[in-house]
């Protein structure tokens, strides 16, 4: 009989390339906020898929980048302390950006690590299959005898094989968490990712990265089968505020309707959220800031 096998696997990559999609596509459950825009991760994300032969506790990262202020430079910290936690790699390669400085930059630290490494060519269902063998082949002189999978995380196509990949690369061992989590992330943090989200799905591309979500409260009432929300979203400039909140209330609103039912859907229960925006000047360069965020 094949022994249990458990253990850390990294998702790694550059920004947008679909780390938290996949993420989600290998646990079977959204524990991870996407949005198209970039670095929608800022902190690790943990999410475990338990299966009869194995269980794998996979870290989502912040995309690594070239990192300019505080908050980013926090975000690729996490990137690289969480690839040195981890026992295998998962390398997220966007198929249809190719393979820029960045990523080789990226498949050189690989190497240096030294961690078994999986590398998925994601979004592949976007371009024609024989466009990938040219990357497929630069990816092989990067990191030779690594697996390279072709995947959507989108559509599914292979992660059912990138999972069975991960899983023969782990170390022999028992489960390390219950069976029945999918997430090691606190009721909390996935409130303010999830609100976070919506933000960034709902708003123009220049307000998200100035924002952040802090929670005020979260409670239960049990007799009325609620749960009672109460969130901040923080902005950096003033002109932000208005952006968020819209003509009449009514952005916000939409984001926070958006909210509630992601919310509702993960916990299984009926959600009250009350959402407030505050304008915090420079809370991306505060040092407690960030340490409050998880960053």
């Amino acid at each position: 009989m094949a022994e249990h096998r458990a253990g850390y696997v990294a998702i790694i990559g550059r920004p947008n390339v679909g780390k938290s999609t996949l993420l989600n596509a290998l646990v079977g459950a959204k524990v991870a906020a996407v949005s198209p825009k970039p670095q929608t991760t800022r902190n690790r994300i943990v999410g475990i898929r338990t299966l009869p032969e194995a269980q794998v506790i996979f870290l989502d990262t912040p995309g690594i980048h070239d990192a300019r202020s505080t908050l980013n430079r926090r975000m690729v910290d996490v990137a690289r302390k969480t690839l040195g936690d981890a026992e295998v790699a998962v390398w997220v390669v966007d198929a249809r950006a190719g393979l820029g400085g960045g990523e080789r930059y990226l498949g050189k630290m690989l190497a240096e690590v030294g961690h078994p490494t999986i590398v998925v060519l994601n979004k592949s269902d976007a371009i024609a299959r024989p466009k990938l063998l040219p990357i497929m082949a630069d990816l092989g002189s990067i990191l030779p005898g690594r697996e390279i999978i072709p995947t959507s995380a989108k559509t599914g196509d292979n992660v059912d094989l990138v999972m069975r990949t991960v899983v023969a690369a782990l170390p022999e061992g028992p489960r390390i968490y219950p069976e029945d989590e999918l997430t090691a992330e606190p009721e909390r943090f996935l409130v303010q990712e999830m609100v976070r989200e919506q933000l960034f799905l709902q708003m123009a591309d220049e307000v998200p990265y100035g924002t952040a979500v802090v929670l005020d409260s979260f409670s239960e009432q049990r007799e009325r089968g609620l749960l009672v929300i109460k969130a901040t979203i923080l902005v950096d400039r003033e002109t932000h505020k208005g952006i968020v909140i819209g003509t009449g209330g009514q952005r916000l609103k939409e984001i926070g309707t958006r909210a509630r039912l992601e919310l509702e859907a993960f916990f299984d229960v009926k959600v009250f959220l009350e959402l407030f925006v505050r304008v915090e000047r420079d809370w991306a360069e505060n040092p407690r800031r960030l340490k409050e965020l998880g960053l």
